[in-house]
Formats: structure tokens, sequence, C-alpha cells
């Protein structure tokens, strides 16, 4: 693996998922402008799309600053160093928790890729992410 472009190889993703459950339950948000203090809602992403903004943003601070939401999330962060252009680990971990039911929306980062699963789900969809990276589910 090159440490600055992470791992590519699938088995080796897999086999080093280590799936992180934060605590913090999130809200998906869109506003049609981006406002002046919007790092002040903390962020975890902020995506342009045509549009409007997307915001992923801490429910608490949506709920304190009047942005209207419909669904709470909670962020399984994969800590093992995936390559931007690593191939199937999307497809991989989206199919199993699709098999349980558990939607995925997958942020992938540089370093990480963040699944923001309903917050209620949250914990079966750990153990899902789990049982895919023990040796005998490859």
């Amino acid at each position: 693996m090159n440490k600055n472009r992470g791992e590519t190889d699938l088995r080796r993703l897999l086999a080093e998922l280590q799936p992180a459950l934060r605590p913090e339950t999130y809200t998906f948000c869109s506003l049609p402008t981006l406002p002046d203090a919007w790092s002040e809602l903390e962020p975890f992403a902020v995506i342009r799309e045509t549009e409007g903004w997307t915001l992923i943003i801490p429910e608490a601070r949506a709920t304190a600053a009047g942005i209207g939401y419909n669904t709470c999330f909670r962020c399984i962060t994969l800590t093992v160093h995936s390559s931007l252009i690593g191939v199937g680990l999307t497809a991989a971990v989206s199919g199993a928790l699709a098999e349980r039911g558990i939607s995925v929306n997958v942020v992938a980062a540089f370093y990480h890729d963040h699944l923001f699963v309903p917050a209620d789900q949250a914990e079966q969809a750990r153990e899902v992410l789990l049982s895919l990276s023990s040796p005998t589910s490859r």
C-alpha cells in the first residue's frame, strides 16, 4: 500500500475495515445558499449541487439554527486508509448493508470512507460491517 494514496486491494480493505461508530447524530440539510456563518454549524461535509448546498451537520446544530431536516443518521467511519481510486469497497459495504435492509449514504474522503446510516440502525450496521471484515466472510 502506498501510504499517501491508500489501499486499493479489496481483500485487504475488507480485512482492515475497523468500522468506528461516531457518537453524534447527523442530518442532511439542503440550503439554497451557504450562510455566512456556515462554519458555526460545524459541518461534517459541505457539498455544492446544482439545486443548492447540502450540509451534513450535527442534529443539535440544525435544531439550534432552525434548519429543517427529515432523517437522523449516525456516521460509521471505516478507519482503513482506502484509496480514492480503489474498486469495490463501496459496493461491498453497501451491498452487505442492503441485504439487511439498511440504507447508507457514503461520503468518500482522502483517507477514509464515512457511512451515514439511519440512527436507529447504526449498531446493527456496525455489526454487519464487523462481520464483513471477519476472515470467515471473505
